[in-house]
């Protein structure tokens, strides 16, 4: 099969795929080094998957903790931003480290080329001597499918596309789901829809004292301890309900009553595990993300599962590529705005280290 023609449009030491916080934050350990790079974003400005996020959310760590490496968040240790000023944030961290973002770039293959890496995009081609994917899991939802659900007459949305409560109001709405966008959804639409909440496994809500800045340390003792050897797991993680003012509204007024996930679609609503049937308008899936990685399919570094084999976040099949931002399986905590840093800085050391040997071949 011929190859594919390049279209070069540049050549630089670095290509980072992705414009959130993961990408930036390999931007500032990267504009350290002095080598060249270019962040390449699909999106048409700053802040990531943030752009997407419903209205109302906060996030559920203060300020201090929601921070990227040296560049605090405005707030300070006891106030939960907003989206809009996550969105602000970003943008302004993207201009005072004058980060050489590319938007919109469209990246739809990275493939072998020579010595380097092509970066294939709309608008031309990058050659890189390396690869960082920092696309995260946002454009990937997971959709489950249920029984019955081609004949449901109503309106199934994944919580990736949900905004506010404006288009429900007055509707009955399930929400499935029962991590804290699930919690979060519910607490936004409970005072304008009918809302029941649904899921497979009953939530577990933290105290109003604790928050994402305690989870992130119990969560970094937990990892110390799988490190060393031993095995001491902490009672509460990051998947718990954080108690955010608009929930823990919710709850005071009483609205944040679980039930076991319905069983199927009927032609105007759900079925019940018991048998009985609702009418609902809408179900919204609070049913989480998949990592981002189809432009990656062309290396041939996937496994089965989807996921990508690495050594710390370097890919072992492809040397050439790194990996930020997806999870604890490409550095611990590194979906998060806090976590990220540490995963960000080894890549970044460890791709600086690359480039001043002779560059492996992609034979590893």
């Amino acid at each position: 099969m011929r190859a594919q023609p390049l279209n070069i449009r540049a050549e630089t030491d670095v290509v980072v795929v992705g414009g959130g916080q993961s990408a930036l934050a390999v931007a500032y350990y990267l504009r350290r080094t002095g080598r060249s790079y270019a962040v390449l974003d699909a999106a048409e400005g700053a802040g990531g998957a943030w752009r997407a996020a419903w209205e109302s959310l906060r996030l559920f760590s203060p300020a201090q903790w929601s921070s990227l490496p040296g560049r605090l968040m405005p707030g300070g240790t006891n106030y939960y931003p907003t989206r809009d000023e996550t969105l602000e944030y970003l943008a302004d961290y993207e201009h005072r480290y004058s980060v050489p973002v590319v938007r919109p770039v469209t990246v739809s293959a990275v493939r072998q080329a020579g010595d380097r890496l092509g970066v294939y995009t709309d608008t031309g081609t990058w050659l890189a001597r390396a690869v960082v994917s920092a696309t995260g899991t946002w454009s990937s939802p997971n959709v489950p499918t249920f029984d019955g659900q081609d004949d449901y007459t109503g309106t199934v949305i994944h919580s990736a596309m949900y905004r506010s409560p404006a288009p429900f109001a007055g509707r009955r709405v399930v929400v499935v789901g029962g991590g804290n966008s699930g919690a979060q959804i519910v607490a936004d639409l409970f005072e304008t829809a009918s809302v029941t909440w649904a899921a497979r496994r009953p939530p577990t809500f933290l105290p109003d004292d604790v928050d994402g800045r305690y989870l992130f340390g119990e969560e970094t003792a937990r990892y110390r301890a799988l490190v060393a050897g031993t095995h001491a797991p902490p009672p509460q993680t990051l998947g718990d309900v954080v108690m955010v003012e608009p929930v823990r509204r919710a709850r005071d007024r009483g609205a944040l009553n679980v039930v076991p996930m319905f069983d199927r679609f009927t032609p105007s609503g759900v079925q019940w595990a018991d048998g009985h049937r609702t009418r609902e308008d809408a179900v919204i899936l609070a049913t989480g993300y998949r990592p981002s990685l189809g432009h990656l399919d062309p290396l041939g570094v996937r496994e089965p599962n989807g996921r990508i084999v690495t050594r710390g976040t370097r890919s072992v099949r492809e040397p050439r590529l790194w990996l930020v931002g997806y999870g604890d399986w490409t550095g611990y905590a590194s979906a998060t705005l806090i976590g990220v840093g540490r995963s960000a800085r080894a890549t970044v050391e460890e791709i600086d280290r690359t480039l001043a040997r002779p560059m492996e071949t992609a034979a590893q």
